[in-house]
């Protein structure tokens, strides 16, 4: 049996002490882990704008409140200024506030309390009908490349007709338009769109429906976040294309259509092509066209006429022809062969006559007396040749000599002095003395004399 004292030992151990900040800690995971998101209306009080740009209020009713947090990454969608006093709905995480302890909202959206009604059910009808398949890629109809009438399922006092009208007349002036009225805003508003999108499905007047209308608040556009709008179009086998106010505005109707626009304007340039620009393809389409028909027929004219050649090698006529050709070809080489074996012979006979004649005694005696005369003629005019020759070189001999003879210089008056005793030829007047006799050769004779006076020769200088 324990004692007091092991039982408070036992209830030590099995406590288990946390601290105030992990207790905080606890507490929160269990509550956003428990809750999650959450959609809570009240009534905004106690708003605080710091300087940070967060937001800070309480939301409260009639019994309690609760407080709320919104930082500034999340306040900065907010379509409108929150006040206080202000009824909202408002979409926040619940948590707590560690430091403080203190319960709280984590919000990261704001709306009107009478908007979020209508945005919970825009989110509601969205669900179900994406679950259901209307929103799938594969079930939608493509948009035809080039409408040949427009229906426009509208308003038609409404400025987005005008728009869709004015784009229309801009991009394309061909095209036809069928305007199918109905009201686009308020009670009935729904039933009166369907109608006429059924209208314009049974008719088939068109080959592409534009679903349209201009900007406005939630409950404005609201028509076309019904359900019975949604499931009309999903069964209209025409294509749809619905453009509903600006480009931040999404309705049910987007989604089901087979292509949305931001805007009117926008849609009515996706139903039809640029003109100018279609016109720019077509002329290039054009130009690729008859290049190809260009190609095509030189390369067909190319063939046929590779054919026709064919044809006309291959035809019996142009065989003929050209055996006819060969024929004449033949014949006139045979003309030809034969004319030059005639001129041969002739040729060969006139020689063979020549000799026969030139073997003929009279006609070789006639011959031998020819050539001994010309062989006189040759001999005599050969003689007189080289005595002309002869005559020249000796009168070339006698000038030669003639000018190298002492007695041409003798002519001159000029002597050959030379001693009497011996004959020798003086060229110095030391070589004889005074008395001495010496002999003296003229031009024309000799002299005798004797040295009378001997000079001895001038000194150069």
């Amino acid at each position: 049996m324990k004692t007091r004292a092991n039982l408070e030992l036992d209830f030590a151990a099995e406590r288990t002490v946390l601290s105030v900040s992990a207790l905080n800690r606890e507490a929160r995971l269990l509550i956003e882990n428990g809750l999650g998101v959450v959609w809570v209306e009240g009534e905004i009080s106690n708003l605080s704008r710091p300087s940070s740009g967060h937001l800070y209020w309480s939301l409260k009713d009639a019994k309690a409140q609760v407080r709320c947090a919104m930082f500034r990454q999340a306040n900065r969608s907010l379509a409108f200024v929150p006040e206080n006093g202000q009824q909202v709905l408002v979409r926040a995480r619940v948590s707590i506030y560690e430091a403080r302890g203190d319960y709280q909202l984590l919000v990261d959206q704001v709306e009107p309390a009478g908007e979020g009604i209508l945005r919970a059910r825009f989110e509601a009808l969205k669900r179900k009908l994406a679950a259901e398949g209307l929103f799938d890629a594969d079930r939608k109809v493509a948009i035809p490349a080039l409408p040949t009438c427009i229906g426009v399922v509208t308003s038609p006092t409404g400025a987005a007709l005008r728009d869709v009208l004015i784009a229309l007349k801009r991009r394309f002036p061909p095209a036809r338009v069928l305007i199918y009225p109905t009201s686009v805003q308020g009670d009935g508003a729904a039933y009166e769109i369907s109608r006429a999108l059924k209208l314009a499905d049974r008719r088939r007047d068109c080959d592409l429906l534009i679903l349209t209308r201009g900007g406005g608040s939630l409950e404005d556009l609201w028509p076309f976040n019904e359900e019975l709008v949604a499931r009309t179009i999903a069964a209209v086998e025409i294509p749809i294309i619905v453009g509903i106010g600006h480009e931040i505005d999404f309705t049910i109707a987007d989604f089901v259509a087979d292509l949305r626009a931001p805007t009117p304007s926008q849609a009515a340039e996706l139903a039809v092509p640029d003109q100018a620009e279609l016109e720019a393809r077509l002329r290039g389409s054009a130009e690729q066209l008859r290049r190809f028909v260009t190609r095509r027929l030189v390369a067909e004219q190319k063939h046929l006429a590779a054919l026709a050649h064919r044809l006309s090698r291959m035809h019996p006529g142009t065989t003929l022809r050209a055996h006819q050709q060969r024929l004449d070809e033949l014949d006139a080489r045979l003309t030809r062969g034969l004319r030059s074996v005639l001129t041969r012979l002739e040729l060969r006979l006139g020689h063979a006559a020549a000799r026969i004649a030139a073997a003929n005694p009279r006609v070789q005696l006639r011959l031998a007396r020819e050539r001994a005369r010309r062989a006189s003629e040759r001999l005599q005019s050969g003689m007189r040749r080289a005595i002309e020759r002869l005559t020249v070189r000796a009168s070339l001999v006698e000038r030669s000599l003639k000018s190298l003879s002492p007695l041409a210089t003798l002519q001159r008056g000029y002597a050959i002095v030379s001693r009497a005793a011996d004959g020798a030829v003086l060229t110095d007047s030391a070589a004889v003395t005074a008395g001495e006799s010496i002999a003296v050769r003229l031009a024309r004779g000799s002299l005798g004399a004797v040295v009378t006076k001997n000079d001895p020769p001038e000194e150069d200088t």
